[in-house]
This record gives structure tokens, C-alpha cells and sequence, in this order.
């Protein structure tokens, strides 16, 4: 028997890779999944490429019955479901990996203004920690001694954009490369991004042979890539970020500008990401002059990045960063988050590379 899981909004995209992860790990068990839309169905009935792996059935998520059934919970919800979830969760002691947007952002002001709705438990926000472990392992390794300790805690997992313009875009602030306060982002993700429900921007007919801008100068992720990139920095950044969908079932790339400082060189830029992530089992740099594909990190948990400096004009670093959105994105970063803070090893069931074709 493994660590007791249960993941809610199972049937979601992320909340079903979240799912596949936990049936494939060696320390957890998925106990319980929930969808208060297919509660009663078995989750191999919903999506049958896990028949024969899993014969859980979906329940509604009740706080008690999460509690009595798992130790730790994946919350795979909208934003507000988690509002409504997190604090009766934590409060029967159970720790809350939280996919959802509802704990990222340190200042509840800031998210009633991009979420537009009230943010009713404000002060969860100084116990969470932003799960980016590339960048905040400290405060996830702290969250490790407090469940230890006996608390319940909380994680709140990046979005999908936010993780790969991070990765791309820290190791030139935090050693110095980069000037200025500005920070241009453009990025590209597949349609599994936008959710399981469908629009008429992700219906296969508007979709496919198609890419398009969209969220231009009002995306949700702004706010969160400014408050991680500000950290980093040690100075406030602000951010241009322009998404986009592509004809893509999953991956996501993203692709950032900063502005050299003096003298810096390529040289320098490839050093700095190359010491930045030297020591990081989940994230590669790329050799000098190789940029990244979403097909390299398909389907994993990995995080590939590539990046140079056009000298030519402006004087840019550009570095790019692949990750699957479904997977560094959100579950298998969720799961790696669990790994840290339940004190397991930080890889433990995600180090399958991507399929070969």
C-alpha cells in the first residue's frame, strides 16, 4: 500500500494525466478520483486506455470523504473550486497539491482583478508555496519539515505558460544578464490546454491548420509570470505576454526577450543557463546553438531550454523552453511537487523520456 491519493477533477485533462502518473508511481496509490459530473462511473469507462490498470470509481469530492480516503489530494479544478475545497481539505489534514489558479498569486488583490471574484481565504496565501522547484525548492523543502511536523500543507502548481517562461527567462535575470524591467514573451501551447470542454476556439474545424493569437494584453498568466520573474530578478519586472494556440493535441513552448546588459556574450548567456540547470534531473540546456521542440519532452515531466544572444541590434538574449502542458505544465509537476514535499525521491515516477515517434 502506498501513499493514500486522491485526485479531484479527475476526468479533466490534467486531473486524468494526474491520475495516469499516480497508477505508474512507485510510493502512491490512487485511493480515491472525483467528478461531480461522472461521480458513480468508473474512470475506465471514461477514458478506457486505463482498463485493466485502474478500477477506481468516481465519487463526488466531499471533504470528509477525501479525508477518511487519502492523505493527500490533487486538486485538478477550475479556478474557485479550489476556493470552495482547499481550506475544509486542510483543515481535516489533508495536504492540497493545487493545480488550479486559486493560491498562486501572493496578493489576493491581484487576483480578484485578473479572476474576477473575491478570493474568500486569503490567508491560506502566506503558508502556500509556489511549486516551481527549479526556482522555490527551498520553500517546498520547508513544506517538507511542516508535514513532517504533522500539518497539512498546501502547493499551488504553476500554469502551464507561467512554468516555461520561468524556466526560460530566470537563469538570465538571476546571475545579471539581463537590463531593464521588461520582459517580452511570446508562447505557443496545444489545444489539451484550454481543458477537456470545448469551444469554438478549440472545436477541431477552427483549430486545426490554424494558429492564432489570442488573450493578447489580458491573459490570466501575466500577473503570475511577473510575480515569479520578479522574485527571481530581485527587482520588479514587467511582462508582455502574448499566447497562442497551435493545431497541437499537447506541448508548449515559449520563447522570452530580455535585454543584454554591457558586454555580456553568448558565451556568457550559455554558461549561466548551463550552471542554472547543471544540477536539475527534470530540466536540460540545450548545447550551444540547439533550440528546443515540444516533441523532445512530449508526454514527460521534462523541460527542455535553448538560448542565444542576437548581438546585431538591441543587443537580446532569447532562450526558449519546451515542456508538455499537460505534463511539466501541470500533473507531473504537481506530482513532482508531492515527491518533495511527502520526502520522496523528487523524480519518483517521472523519469520516462518522450516517446521516440
Amino acid at each position: 500500500m502506498g501513499i493514500r491519493t486522491c485526485v479531484v477533477g479527475a476526468t479533466g485533462y490534467a486531473g486524468v494525466e494526474a491520475c495516469r502518473l499516480v497508477l505508474g508511481h512507485p510510493e502512491l496509490e490512487l485511493a480515491m478520483a472525483t467528478d461531480r459530473k461522472e461521480a458513480g462511473t468508473r474512470l475506465d469507462d471514461v477514458y478506457p486506455s486505463l482498463a485493466g490498470a485502474c478500477d477506481v470509481v468516481l465519487s463526488l469530492p466531499e471533504p470528509d470523504a477525501i479525508a477518511a480516503a487519502a492523505d493527500v489530494a490533487f486538486l485538478a479544478v477550475p479556478h474557485t473550486a479550489s476556493l470552495a475545497l482547499t481550506p475544509e481539505l486542510l483543515a481535516r489534514g489533508v495536504h492540497v497539491i493545487d493545480l488550479s489558479a486559486d493560491y498562486r498569486l501572493h496578493d489576493p488583490a491581484v487576483y480578484e482583478a485578473w479572476y474576477a471574484t473575491p478570493h474568500t481565504s486569503p490567508e491560506l496565501l502566506a503558508q502556500t508555496v509556489y511549486g516551481l522547484p527549479e526556482l522555490f525548492r527551498g520553500g517546498l523543502s520547508e513544506l517538507a519539515a511542516r508535514r513532517a511536523a504533522g500539518e497539512a500543507v498546501l502547493v499551488a502548481v504553476p500554469g502551464c505558460y507561467p512554468t516555461a517562461t520561468a524556466l526560460a527567462a530566470a537563469p538570465a535575470l538571476s546571475a545579471g544578464l539581463a537590463m531593464g524591467d521588461l520582459v517580452i514573451a511570446d508562447a505557443i501551447s496545444g489545444v489539451s490546454g484550454a481543458g477537456r470542454g470545448c469551444n469554438a476556439r478549440t472545436h477541431f474545424c477552427h483549430a486545426n491548420e490554424s494558429v492564432e493569437a489570442y488573450g493578447v494584453a489580458k491573459h490570466r498568466h501575466t500577473p503570475e509570470i511577473e510575480q515569479t520573474l520578479s522574485e527571481v530578478a530581485e527587482r520588479e519586472v514587467s511582462v508582455v505576454f502574448t499566447p497562442h494556440l497551435a493545431p497541437l493535441t499537447r506541448g508548449l513552448l515559449s520563447t522570452v526577450y530580455l535585454e543584454a546588459a554591457p558586454d555580456v556574450t553568448v558565451e556568457d548567456v550559455q554558461a549561466a543557463y548551463e550552471r542554472a540547470y547543471a544540477d536539475e534531473p527534470l530540466v536540460t540546456t540545450l548545447p550551444a546553438g540547439s533550440m528546443p521542440a515540444t516533441a523532445s519532452v512530449a508526454a514527460t515531466a521534462r523541460a527542455q531550454v535553448g538560448v542565444t544572444l542576437d548581438a546585431r541590434r538591441r543587443r537580446t538574449i532569447i532562450a526558449s523552453c519546451a515542456i508538455d502542458n499537460l505534463g511539466k505544465g501541470a500533473a507531473a509537476q504537481a506530482v513532482q511537487c508531492a515527491n518533495i514535499v511527502l520526502g520522496l525521491p523528487e523524480t519518483a515516477g517521472l523519469l520516462a523520456p518522450a516517446p521516440l515517434i
